[in-house]
């Protein structure tokens, strides 16, 4: 699953106040509710209130801001792939919500399935699943979740979010083309 989005922002949507080193930035991925286009919206943490969406936010996540380096290819960064949405939504320093939650363990399980995640066992206390990125042998820590029939409708809502409407074929939910303009298997 590959979406192009723009890389973070050097300053807030909502003031145009520029990001400095270590300020906490909220960033949204929003899905237009006029189009089919997914953006990202980045604001300061305390203007995050204020900010009203025009659409569906798909997936939200706080984090310290890191001024960019000049060296980074920008056609690079904007790529936005199901591994670095994971790499992203896993950083300990993220604050983890329900939504944020429940796509980090799909994700988990999706590049579980493409090799790109090898399952190390759990944590000692049992809460969270330990995973090892066969590229970098980081280690990820997981929320253990049910995965259950509703786990599902509500990560479909959130993808149907982030690559487009979904369509039901029968009984099973299948996506519709996505930003990549390829349909996605099931």
């Amino acid at each position: 699953m590959d979406l192009n989005l723009q890389s973070l922002a050097s300053a807030s949507f909502l003031t145009g106040q520029p990001f400095i080193g270590g300020d906490r930035v909220a960033s949204h991925l929003v899905r237009d509710a006029k189009t089919p286009e997914v953006n990202r919206y980045d604001v300061l943490e305390n203007e995050s209130v204020s900010f009203t969406p025009p659409g569906f936010i798909a997936c939200r996540w706080i984090h310290q801001f890191k001024p960019h380096r000049t060296q980074v290819n920008s056609e690079r960064a904007m790529k936005l792939t199901a591994e670095n949405l994971f790499v992203t939504l896993a950083d300990p320093l993220i604050e983890q919500t329900e939504e944020n939650t429940r796509l980090l363990q799909f994700l988990a399980l999706m590049l579980e399935r493409k090799r790109l995640l090898r399952p190390k066992g759990f944590t000692r206390d049992g809460e969270k699943n330990v995973y090892e990125h066969a590229k970098t042998k980081q280690t990820f820590e997981v929320p253990v979740g049910e995965i259950s029939p509703q786990f599902f409708l509500r990560v479909q809502e959130q993808l149907g979010a982030i690559v487009g409407a979904l369509k039901v074929k029968g009984d099973a939910p299948v996506f519709a083309a996505g930003a990549s303009g390829e349909r996605a298997k099931r």
